[in-house]
């Protein structure tokens, strides 16, 4: 059960509470697959969790993967004709909504003339082979240049099917096609697949209006090469890759009706760019969440945001990067902006000697657990990375100037159920208890610091030192306050650990009669 641990002054846990600032997630990469060739799009059927489906933009095909094995079926689902040239090819797909009663998925591809190509398809009687004949076609426009395809389909939350639509490439969009609403270059598309051709929602935003095709959901994009929908809130983050100068990230909450005009080409992420088309900063446009410019990097690779159990306190994150600098970076979205915005490169390099580089796009499975994909032919699972590490200094005591020190021995991991506290350099022969808590902080408490915040659980029952001032506690996960509550410990949990303890001697020296121990925080495993 929750512990008010009276030990503590009450104005020491309101301090610790105030003080608290939430505990980052360690996170770390584990290889799912390689050997694909330019890997750009994964996805997976609603509910299959035990495959992902991988795009290979210039062999056309569509790769499965088992997820509980990372092995490469050795047939392809589907294999399709496509161009090959700069940044063409196959570039994404997505399975139908009713994918389990109707077999019904899309390929978006740069066909062999060089025009888009969003083409309708069925599963055959085997689940791992689909059909390469069009049902029919969902998409068909020309593009002028090879490069500002877009290539990104996916189902919304309302069931219908989105297209991200480049400018038709080049530079500085040379036809002004993205605020042309005659042409469906530079535009998010809108589709019913589950009526006739031309396939129009009667709720999208332009319906009637002689200015704008009725196809289209919003406008002003250079090149959505990137977007996703957040599958518990809705919200639509989209990846739109810059020019020269600005990489852009858009989001248009889940409450939005469409219509909204991002900007290109007068604008670039929040700059003027001095092209014509649209006024810049006029109040009808609608400006990024987030943008980061050209110093080091050159192209957004937009991504996706977590929805997976694996690692709960990552909920709600959105993860995207640069195809050149190979950056990472994370956000959130808190209803008005953009926060804590953080770069994750570094602990999101696999372990030993591999790293992740031209990352072409990132992807979720069924279960909402997230991927990245590299040009080079890998695919990386992001996953917690697990253990234990110190922080908050003991300080020193009557019997140990250097002060308590609390580590850990057997596996953060929950199955095992071996995970064990280690306490030395306490006062010898005296009471103490072992205590827990979501958040970390650094405050004066007793002789020493409380390092612990955020609701505290005790361990039960109370320890005691040995003639060494040492004390070994074996952890249950199978146990309250561990094992259901407030207080529970899951897979992914971040958690930081504490022991308080007696040390009478130092009140009858005009000091207090406690202490405490270093920090020490774990995050457990499955």
């Amino acid at each position: 059960m929750r512990s008010t641990l009276s030990f503590l002054s009450k104005a020491a846990i309101v301090g610790a509470l105030l003080t608290a600032s939430a505990q980052a997630q360690n996170l770390t990469t584990t290889l799912l697959a390689q050997g694909f060739n330019r890997p750009v799009h994964l996805t997976a059927p609603p509910g299959d969790t035990a495959r992902v489906f991988v795009c290979e933009q210039h062999t056309g095909r569509v790769e499965i993967v088992e997820l509980a094995t990372g092995n490469i079926l050795t047939t392809p689902f589907i294999t399709m004709t496509v161009s090959t040239g700069n940044e063409q090819g196959l570039l994404s797909m997505a399975f139908h909504p009713d994918y389990a009663g109707n077999g019904l998925f899309y390929i978006a591809r740069t066909a062999s003339s060089g025009n888009t190509r969003v083409t309708e398809h069925q599963v055959t009687a085997n689940p791992n082979v689909g059909d390469s004949a069009v049902l029919r076609q969902i998409v068909a426009w020309n593009q002028p240049f090879s490069n500002h395809n877009g290539g990104q389909i996916a189902f919304g939350p309302d069931g219908y099917l989105y297209v991200g639509l480049g400018d038709g490439g080049s530079g500085n969009d040379p036809g002004n096609r993205a605020q042309n609403g005659s042409d469906l270059l530079g535009k998010m598309l809108r589709l019913d697949v589950d009526i006739a051709s031309p396939f129009i929602p009667p709720s999208n935003p332009f319906v009637g209006n002689g200015s704008v095709r009725d196809e289209i959901w919003s406008i002003g994009l250079r090149n959505p090469w990137r977007f996703s929908f957040d599958r518990a809130t809705g919200d639509l983050w989209i990846g739109d890759v810059g020019q020269n100068a600005w990489e852009e990230i858009n989001f248009q909450p889940g409450s939005s009706a469409g219509g909204e005009n991002y900007g290109w080409r007068c604008m670039e992420g929040n700059h003027c760019t001095g092209l014509s088309g649209c006024t810049c900063n006029a109040g009808s446009l609608t400006d990024p969440v987030h943008e980061f410019n050209h110093s080091g990097n050159c192209s957004l690779t937009g991504g996706v945001v977590y929805r997976g159990s694996a690692i709960p306190a990552l909920q709600g994150t959105y993860f995207c990067a640069d195809y050149c600098s190979n950056r990472i970076w994370s956000m959130e979205h808190n209803g008005t902006g953009v926060v804590n915005v953080a770069q994750r490169q570094t602990e999101l390099n696999p372990p030993g000697s591999a790293s992740i580089s031209q990352i072409t796009s990132f992807g979720e499975d069924a279960a909402g657990e997230v991927y990245i994909l590299e040009q080079g032919g890998q695919i990386w699972r992001i996953t917690q990375d697990c253990g234990t590490s110190a922080y908050c200094v003991g300080a020193g005591n009557t019997s140990n100037p250097t002060g308590c020190t609390l580590t850990s021995s057997g596996s953060t991991s929950m199955s095992d159920n071996s995970f064990s506290l280690v306490v030395s350099g306490a006062v010898p022969n005296q009471f103490g208890i072992f205590f827990y808590g979501p958040n970390q902080t650094q405050i004066v408490g007793g002789n020493g610091f409380i390092c612990v915040s955020g609701g505290l659980f005790r361990l039960t029952p109370p320890a005691a030192t040995d003639v060494f001032g040492s004390v070994f506690r074996t952890v249950d996960f199978t146990a309250p306050p561990m094992s259901a509550g407030l207080g529970a410990v899951v897979p992914g949990s971040t958690y930081n650990f504490q022991f308080w303890y007696r040390d009478p001697a130092a009140g009858t020296a005009g000091g207090a009669t406690y202490n405490f121990s270093s920090g020490m925080s774990a995050v457990f495993c499955p």
